[in-house]
């Protein structure tokens, strides 16, 4: 794995529409049934018209599975209640969130609830809230007189504390002759378990997700629905609603760029209204060599073929919490402590807070000393959204830069960065000083764009699919640290993968129970299936400091699933990309056989 940095012009003016949402996971028997929402239609132009007018237009049915969170650390709590108040060390994105939840349970004044996460073992969306299985720790720590540990088993895990929805995608969609697109049509459906119902934007309730996705299309009808069922409802899942959305128009964009004849990338290029995404379509385009290996669908030779495929991503990442909260304790002895009542969840927060403040004060990251993860340092945001890399940033940056005025003052240096540092420090005498600041507007923004490319090679005797390679370019503002930020699209990547070839929640239809709870037939990528992932960064710090987390998964399913089609010339339109629905595809099993 390697990241490349890119220098980007400055950007042009960003605009993203809103973006609508959409619903999935259910058969088309389930279509009308009372368990159904009531179907949600948006429409603009004339679409019945507008397809008698294109020349070519496709017609498919795309689905995804309901995806499971699945962290290495499953939920739960250590609580401990005492005359003094509780304290809970949780496995939390969100030790305020956690906090605000206990003390409404419970009938607590917040001043008593106190939630530390030193360390968490992932959560993806799913760990904000104190849940049933905090507030009943606490009660349990309660009634024991002693700490309690809770934390949920792979099965409630599974079965409880979430799910990313499924969809059902019926697109229609034409083109002119010139390659525009100019009209598109999709019912979509699925399922958020018992929260099926209302808009969450696939986040908490709803089953939505936002079509047409991307591309700009003058005339679209867009109808979705949710399909409430006796199973675990959804919660927020890296990036809500976007790798079910790209993957289904993704993949609906190839097989009309095949109908009409196009490369796939002049089509994208051709009906991208972004040009920060088209910018980053040529340069993965030139990294996966796509002038150079691309053929015609199925046009291969032997057994063994290989196949490109790309897709594009949009999320609305970072913008940053002005509720963010932090400071600064500096000794005479010249150490500096910085607090911030955010939590690490494995991305690198801390990483970031010393880096910032070691380029401020002219120290180096390994001189800052770094707190966070409680509730009694200064408030700070939940870890979701893309967000805390904005929201901690300027923050931290308003503290330092504050805490070196003072310290200037005082000292009476003009100048008490780098070398000057300790100096300045000893003259405090015995007293520390302390300095709080909070979020500054202007130094970081939202929306991110990005691209992948993917290189497969598909066995055609076994079905078996297997990634080659990976090229995934990003967009994400003022790089903070490379090395984490890499490392960030580097997980996407492969928990994109997951979901494109491996990961699906079976469930016995009469009972609503998960019946592959577990890490061994509940599929994920392993070490030996990562494959060669180039990361490359659009660097453009005129945009302020914006988030990676969430657009880093999005688009990797539907390059997988293009590089799969382009491999065996004929689509699997169905995810996870098993060996089973290849050789289906191919005409060489039954089509009943799923998986």
């Amino acid at each position: 794995m390697r990241a490349i940095l890119v220098k980007a012009e400055p950007a042009p003016s960003f605009v993203v529409k809103e973006q609508d949402g959409l619903d999935p996971d259910s058969p088309q028997v389930w279509e009308g049934s009372a368990n159904a929402s009531t179907p949600r239609t948006r429409e603009n132009g004339n679409v019945d018209q507008a397809f008698g007018q294109c020349a070519a237009v496709i017609e498919g049915f795309y689905t995804t599975p309901v995806q499971i969170h699945n962290p290495m650390e499953t939920h739960g709590n250590t609580v401990s209640w005492t005359g003094e108040g509780i304290t809970a060390w949780s496995s939390t994105q969100g030790i305020s969130s956690v906090r605000d939840g206990l003390a409404g349970a419970l009938k607590m004044d917040q001043s008593k609830v106190r939630v530390i996460t030193d360390f968490m073992g992932g959560g993806f969306g799913a760990k904000f809230g104190a849940g049933v299985e905090g507030v009943l720790a606490a009660r349990l720590s309660k009634e024991a007189g002693a700490p309690v540990r809770l934390m949920l088993t792979r099965f409630d895990q599974a079965l409880a504390v979430g799910n990313r929805p499924s969809s059902f995608q019926k697109i229609k969609m034409g083109a002119l002759a010139d390659g525009t697109l100019h009209a598109f049509e999709m019912e979509n459906y699925g399922t958020a378990g018992i929260g099926a119902g209302g808009d969450a934007g696939g986040g908490g309730g709803g089953a939505n997700i936002p079509a047409p996705y991307l591309y700009k299309v003058d005339n679209a009808r867009v109808t979705q629905r949710s399909v409430a069922v006796n199973a675990g409802s959804a919660r927020a899942f890296r990036a809500p609603g976007n790798p079910p959305a790209s993957f289904g128009m993704e993949s609906a964009m190839d097989d009309l760029a095949v109908k009409l004849g196009m490369d796939p990338l002049d089509f994208r290029l051709k009906n991208d209204p972004s040009p920060i995404r088209r910018k980053e379509l040529r340069l993965g385009a030139d990294k996966i060599g796509w002038k150079q290996k691309y053929r015609p669908p199925g046009t291969c030779p032997g057994i063994v073929k290989t196949g490109l495929g790309c897709a594009g991503a949009a999320w609305p990442a970072g913008g940053g919490s002005p509720f963010t909260q932090g400071e600064a304790q500096i000794n005479p002895d010249g150490s500096i402590e910085l607090r911030l009542g955010v939590q690490d969840i494995g991305t690198g927060t801390k990483t970031v807070i010393a880096v910032v403040a070691a380029e401020i004060l002219g120290l180096t990251p390994e001189q800052i000393t770094v707190r966070v993860g409680d509730t009694q340092y200064p408030a700070g945001p939940g870890s979701g959204g893309s967000t805390t890399c904005a929201s901690v940033s300027p923050t931290v940056n308003d503290v330092c830069n504050q805490a070196l005025d003072q310290l200037q003052k005082l000292s009476g240096m003009a100048d008490a960065r780098g070398q000057n540092w300790f100096d300045a420090c000893k003259k405090l005498g015995i007293s520390p000083l302390t300095v709080h600041g909070r979020w500054q507007k202007g130094l970081s923004s939202s929306h991110a764009c990005g691209v992948q490319f993917a290189e497969v090679a598909v066995d055609t005797e076994t079905g078996l699919v297997t990634v080659q390679k990976v090229v995934a370019v990003h967009d994400c503002g003022l790089i903070i640290d490379q090395l984490t930020l890499a490392s960030q699209i580097n997980g996407g990547v492969i928990m994109g993968m997951g979901y494109a070839l491996y990961e699906e929640r079976v469930m016995d239809d009469l009972s609503g129970v998960m019946l592959n709870p577990n890490f061994e037939t509940y599929k994920l990528p392993g070490i030996a299936d990562v494959p060669d992932i180039e990361v490359v960064l659009v660097n453009m710090p005129e945009r302020g400091v914006i988030g990676i987390g969430e657009p880093s998964t999005v688009p990797t399913a539907g390059a997988i699933a293009n590089a799969v089609a382009n491999a065996i010339g004929v689509r699997v339109p169905s995810l996870p990309i098993t060996p089973a629905k290849v050789l289906a595809a191919l005409g060489k099993v039954p089509p009943s056989i799923k998986s």
